[in-house]
């Protein structure tokens, strides 16, 4: 699959089949979320693999919005340093390479976000200062499921304003 129709066509999935991630393909996507670019190359962030069903199950209690957890055969949780001033920014790009990369993979991901941070931080034995930026499911797309509840995204003339925000005549450029 070409870049661009990887990004414009993948949709966050809740729903996964029980079928296992390759060893291979998941190191892929790691791969694609390590390169993703940093300020002032700092690498500030790093990933924390969970595939024990058990413990995706105790993350889950540390999110509000926690269900993509349940059906997923793996998650990425994405931490930043202490020491880093950017790390949520360069964690959100190393994110959108994880799920991108994944869906070229024939994965399927959703972000979601840790409320309770210290009983994620507690759950992941994570060191002191380290924060947790966002997590991303994993799983192979459950086909009975229609990708992203079959919701249609706003149309381009809505999104993009050329020069300065106007209502009229918006994708005009």
């Amino acid at each position: 699959m070409d870049a661009y129709k990887a990004i414009v066509t993948k949709r966050d999935t809740r729903s996964y089949t029980k079928d296992p991630i390759s060893d291979e393909a998941l190191r892929r996507v790691l791969q694609a979320g390590r390169m993703a670019g940093s300020s002032k190359n700092q690498q500030p962030v790093r990933f924390v693999v969970v595939r024990d069903k058990e413990r995706m199950a105790e993350l889950k209690k540390c999110a509000d919005f926690g269900e993509p957890l349940v059906p997923a055969m793996a998650a990425i949780v994405i931490v930043s340093s202490p020491e880093s001033n950017v790390g949520e920014f360069d964690a959100g790009r190393a994110a959108q390479n994880i799920m991108i990369s994944a869906w070229n993979e024939g994965l399927a991901s959703c972000p979601l976000r840790i409320h309770r941070e210290d009983c994620g931080r507690e759950v992941l034995g994570m060191p002191e200062g380290w924060r947790i930026a966002m997590v991303v499911a994993l799983g192979h797309p459950d086909p009975n499921v229609p990708m992203s509840m079959n919701r249609t995204r706003k149309p381009f003339e809505e999104y993009v304003h050329w020069e300065r925000w106007s209502d009229e005549g918006a994708a005009s450029g």
